[in-house]
């Protein structure tokens, strides 16, 4: 058996444009399936929202999102999660951190740590936090 975790972002409107943003940072295939395609609209001002729906890459990379609904509560926190991207090279997670970075509030510069090559957090203009950095061995 094989287990694979996935992030799964929860929106209140914007679960579309984020899914389309990360697609433009990381690439990919994304699919949507709003509340009217699954035939489950219960608020009509709601029905072109995401129900369901992902950014896949070839390379690894798997999001996912929706909708909150708003007959559900919901409250985007602070701090309750980080999402967390790490490579292999400088070159391909400065390329992500630039493309994150529009909109975004910069945490900590993308820079040199004890602990990686590169490292940086910066919260998106969704309101995501990302954590990136380089895999180096650990010596400790």
């Amino acid at each position: 058996m094989t287990v694979k975790s996935v992030t799964h972002l929860n929106f209140r409107g914007d679960a579309r444009a984020a899914l389309e943003f990360y697609r433009s940072v990381f690439g990919g295939d994304l699919a949507v399936v709003t509340y009217k395609d699954a035939g489950n609209v219960q608020d009509s001002a709601e029905a072109d929202q995401v129900m369901w729906g992902q950014v896949v890459t070839d390379d690894g990379f798997h999001v996912m999102a929706y909708d909150v609904p708003a007959r559900l509560p919901y409250d985007q926190g602070e701090n309750s999660f980080f999402l967390s991207v790490r490579g292999e090279s400088a070159q391909e997670i400065t390329a992500y951190w630039e493309k994150l970075s529009a909109g975004a509030t910069i945490v900590q510069p993308l820079a040199p740590a004890q602990w990686a090559p590169l490292y940086g957090m910066l919260k998106d203009r969704f309101g995501v936090v990302w954590v990136m950095d380089v895999v180096s061995e650990y010596n400790g």
